[in-house]
Parts: structure tokens; C-alpha cells; sequence
């Protein structure tokens, strides 16, 4: 059996890595003693099966994780609610990492990497006004071609993040700069909220950047990952300690 969990990253465990987020969720699954199924070898690890990499420094209300729960030993089926593990997951996490749904997936759906086809940002920016920024955004709609220059494998490779652009707004202006919200594709390539705004003219200093929703196709619409299986409700709000 496969469970997909959402969950939301905010605040300073932003700053840990997509590598350092594996081992958080390693350790919290096995505090809160779900049976999970393991790989073989020397070395077994828990079948856990992340989606995007979220870029380090970005928060994000909108992660997921495939989770290969084990099946019984008598062969019958499993008994593990999935409404219940955003409040038996949470406390077991960092603060800061909050399970928000949960949901029993077919164990033959295309893999989060495979399947998320874009995903939308809010993105603050600094040093600029609502007005101008809005000037770069029409700018970079109206084009034909954004190329950018980016190293990759200690080469030099150009790209066209133009068709990479789903949507892209200003929102207006906040106490900490001027909001964004932009949709960016995944596929052939995932664009980072960073390349968007160095490729703009001018150029956009970044200042805060949020995932808020990723996309799949199904049945020939736009839904988030979670619809793939049966989507449950977020849990109410609890007091239990937080692991550290």
C-alpha cells in the first residue's frame, strides 16, 4: 500500500537541505511507529519517495512524500486509517514541518516526479515598486524569448525559460516588498523561482519565495497530487510537544 502525505515547510527549518529532510522524515515515521515496507540489502531504508526538490531557503505550503507501507504477515488488508496520521505525523516532525492531508494512492500511479507538471510560487521581491515590477512582468510576457545561461555539469548551457512560464502576476505591494505569483512548468525542466526573476528586465532581487500548490493532469484537468487517491481533511489544530 502506497500513502501520499502533504505537508507545509515554513520558517527557519527552511534552511535545511532536501537530503537533511529525508532523514527528518526517516526518524519521525519510525517515532510514530507506522509499519513501514524497507528496501533489502545490508542496509534496508524505508521506501519513502519524495517529490520536486524544494530549493533550499524556500518555504512551501504545498511538499508531498509517497510512503510503501508494509503489508500484514496474515495477508489481509491494512490497517492503517490515513486520516489519522496528520496528527499522529506532526508532533514526530521539526517545527516547522506540519502534515496537512493524507491519502491511500494505487501503488501503479506515476511517480510525484514523474507526474507534477507545474507548480505555482509566491514570490517576494525587493527594491522595487509595485509599478515597475509590473512593467518587467508584461515585458516578459510580451516576449518571445527569455534565455537564460546557467551552469550545468561544469558546462554552460542556455535555455528559453519562456515557454516554461505558465502565469505570471503582481499580486501588489506587502510590508516586506512586492508579491508575485508566477507558474512555472516542471517538464521538460523544473524553472526555480530564482531563474524567473533574473531573467526579467530588469532583473528582481528575491526576498521571500513560497511553493503553494503543485499540478498534476487528471482525466484532462489541472489537480494537485493528492486527488489521485482519496483526499482527506485537514486534522483540527493540537498541542502535543513537537520532536526537536
Amino acid at each position: 500500500m502506497k500513502v501520499r502525505a502533504r505537508f507545509a515547510k515554513q520558517g527557519k527549518v527552511r534552511f535545511t537541505s532536501h537530503r537533511d529532510l529525508a532523514r527528518m522524515w526517516e526518524r519521525a515515521l519510525r517515532r510514530a511507529e507506522l509499519p513501514l515496507a524497507y528496501t533489502q540489502g545490508f542496509s534496508p531504508r524505508p521506501k519513502l519517495h519524495f517529490g520536486l526538490a524544494l530549493p533550499t531557503g524556500a518555504e512551501s505550503e504545498a511538499e508531498y512524500l509517497d510512503i510503501d507501507v508494509a503489508e500484514p504477515a496474515d495477508g489481509g488488508p491494512a490497517e492503517l486509517d490515513p486520516a489519522t496520521l496528520p496528527a499522529r505525523l506532526t508532533p514526530c516532525l521539526p517545527e516547522g514541518i506540519t502534515v496537512t492531508a493524507a491519502a491511500i494512492v494505487d501503488t501503479g500511479v506515476m511517480s510525484l516526479q514523474q507526474a507534477v507538471t507545474s507548480c505555482t510560487w509566491r514570490i517576494t521581491v525587493a527594491d522595487t515598486t509595485a509599478q515597475d515590477a509590473a512593467v518587467a512582468v508584461e515585458r516578459a510576457l510580451a516576449a518571445d524569448q527569455l534565455v537564460i545561461t546557467r551552469e550545468r555539469k561544469g558546462k554552460s548551457v542556455t535555455d528559453d525559460l519562456r515557454p516554461l512560464i505558465c502565469a505570471l502576476a503582481v499580486l501588489g505591494e506587502t510590508p516586506d516588498g512586492v508579491e508575485l505569483e508566477a507558474e512555472l512548468a516542471t517538464q521538460p525542466r523544473s524553472v526555480r523561482p530564482s531563474e524567473l526573476l533574473s531573467a526579467l528586465d530588469p532583473p528582481l532581487t528575491e526576498r521571500r519565495v513560497c511553493r503553494i500548490h503543485q499540478w498534476v493532469a487528471l482525466d484532462g484537468a489541472r489537480t494537485e497530487p493528492l486527488l489521485l487517491g482519496s483526499a482527506v481533511a485537514p486534522p483540527a489544530a493540537h498541542a502535543e510537544v513537537r520532536a526537536s
